[in-house]
């Protein structure tokens, strides 16, 4: 065996993973992990219900991202002493082990040099993302459902905890819309690219004649706000109905009125939680996803305001942001970055980190 020299593919990693640390500030994180485990620690904690939860969860923030950074750190030693311990033993296969851990070390590096780019005001926060049935009937339907098979298969494979607030489902086929939360950091940053329209071409599966149909499906995302930046909603401002919870073909899967739906009457939002068991829970949810909404609106027209003052008012993004073809061939491409892969199965299955990562380099560069 040719001895395995490592040692600028090792440099190249470490000078990379040296640069991430100083954007993501590790000190600073292990600062914040200390004071957040004292008052995590202290008996009193859940006293306060909402308090505690806002400090468990923004610990486990904190401690997700300080782990992803020093495992890089302990694999790059790690793989280092495995090539020394290959080229000792003349091992070929311990050699081909190397270079398939470098690989993965190097693409979960190229994961977090992105994610560097995410300095936004919200990058940082957890999100929620709404995805709604569009034009193209059942077909429509059927492909929100596949998307959001698409982005829960994608949180899965990356350990990103989810849950599914609210789903409304269509009569025939599919939904017509849910609501997802992904409470992992940086989740609003990373998804926000996700955003828009997508567009789904193929021969339809309910169409007897088999003639191919075009279908959209809108996909909306807002950072969840932490409980100290929400804004105050008055009781007067909005409408508050309770209903069953259902699941699909409308079977009831709850015997209490629990399911709350929120209309907030100036703006129109209406905002539906079923996930949890009680009212309660169920309001609670409602209001501070309603409230995050609100704060995106309101920046929103702030940003509209400064933009229309400084005379560009131009979008820079269109409405349609990706197309997904499985006939007459089989290709998935984002229209904004032009990148494309040719299988749509991948992708529906959760392979996005390409779509995702060439959005975020693509806005950053803009």
């Amino acid at each position: 065996m040719n001895e395995l020299d490592i040692s600028e593919d090792l440099a190249s990693l470490r000078s990379t993973l040296g640069d991430i640390r100083a954007v993501v500030n590790v000190e600073k994180l292990e600062s914040e992990i200390a004071s957040l485990t004292e008052q995590a620690g202290q008996p009193d904690l859940w006293d306060d219900p909402e308090k505690a939860q806002q400090v468990t969860s923004a610990l486990s923030h904190r401690q997700a991202e300080l782990a992803r950074v020093s495992n890089l750190t302990r694999r790059l030693d790690d793989v280092e002493v495995m090539a020394q311990l290959a080229n000792e033993e003349s091992d070929e296969a311990a050699a081909a082990e190397v270079r398939t851990e470098l690989e993965s070390i190097r693409k979960v590096l190229g994961d977090l040099e992105v994610q560097t780019l995410l300095s936004g005001e919200w990058d940082a926060l957890p999100a929620v993302m709404t995805i709604r049935a569009g034009a193209g009937g059942v077909d429509a339907a059927d492909f929100a459902e596949m998307v959001q098979r698409m982005y829960l298969r994608w949180a899965e494979q990356h350990g990103y905890p989810t849950r599914v607030l609210d789903t409304s489902y269509a009569e025939e086929a599919g939904i017509k819309s849910t609501t997802i939360e992904f409470d992992a950091p940086y989740a609003f940053g990373t998804l926000s690219v996700e955003a828009g329209t997508h567009r789904l071409v193929r021969m339809s599966p309910f169409n007897s004649a088999g003639k191919r149909q075009t279908s959209f499906a809108a996909v909306e995302v807002i950072p969840l706000m932490p409980e100290t930046e929400e804004i105050d909603i008055p009781e007067s401002e909005i409408r508050v109905d309770v209903f069953r919870s259902s699941g699909p073909g409308g079977q009831s899967v709850n015997t209490t009125d629990s399911a709350v739906r929120i209309t907030h009457l100036p703006t129109g939002i209406v905002v539906s939680m079923q996930n949890e068991k009680s009212q309660i829970q169920n309001r609670a949810a409602a209001m501070r996803v309603l409230q995050s909404r609100l704060l995106v609106l309101q920046r929103e027209k702030e940003a509209a305001t400064k933009k229309e003052l400084a005379g560009n008012i131009t979008a820079s993004w269109g409405d349609q942001m990706r197309s997904y073809v499985l006939a007459p061939y089989q290709m998935v491409k984002d229209l904004r970055t032009e990148y494309e892969v040719n299988n749509p199965t991948a992708v529906f299955d959760g392979d996005l980190d390409g779509f995702i990562s060439a959005g975020i380099r693509h806005r950053a560069s803009s």
